[in-house]
């Protein structure tokens, strides 16, 4: 028996109505919700995958891929914005080559855009595994990045 079903067992009356906690127990345990896993959940409640896909998708609390080690949430809303956010997701596109919900191929790093992270007076800001730096421009997140790769040398 593998972790996955270990999960499912905390479930004693599996059923459609278990699926969105369900959902939530494999992404906090592992992170994500891979497709072995969506598999595995329809089997138990003898759904589609693509329903249980399907349903996944429309809540944008799942991620279906793995996060970075070190994961980049970078604050769009409007106050970071005006303070240049945008620039700041460029240049992560251009350093990591990820986009918004994307993970570097080397699994270190992974980006998030939210609406606001709630530091507008810091703008523009972003979190690392959820330590905010504020006031980032794109020199300093060159050495923000660097100071993170330098972490697994």
């Amino acid at each position: 028996m593998d972790k996955i079903d270990t999960l499912l067992q905390k479930f004693p009356d599996l059923s459609r109505d278990t699926l969105i906690p369900i959902l939530q127990e494999i992404q906090n345990e592992y992170g994500y919700v891979s497709e072995e896993s969506i598999r595995k959940i329809g089997s138990a409640l003898d759904l589609p995958v693509s329903k249980i896909y399907g349903l996944s998708t429309f809540y944008n609390q799942f991620r279906f891929t793995p996060r970075g080690k070190y994961h980049i949430q970078v604050c769009h809303g409007t106050c970071c914005h005006m303070e240049g956010a945008g620039h700041i997701l460029e240049e992560i596109l251009t350093i990591l080559n990820i986009g918004d919900g994307e993970t570097s191929r080397d699994g270190l790093f992974s980006l998030e855009v939210l609406s606001c992270i709630g530091a507008c007076a810091q703008s523009p800001v972003i979190a690392v595994n959820g330590d905010y730096i504020r006031k980032v421009t794109r020199d300093s997140l060159k050495e923000i990045i660097q100071y993170y790769r330098h972490l697994e040398e």
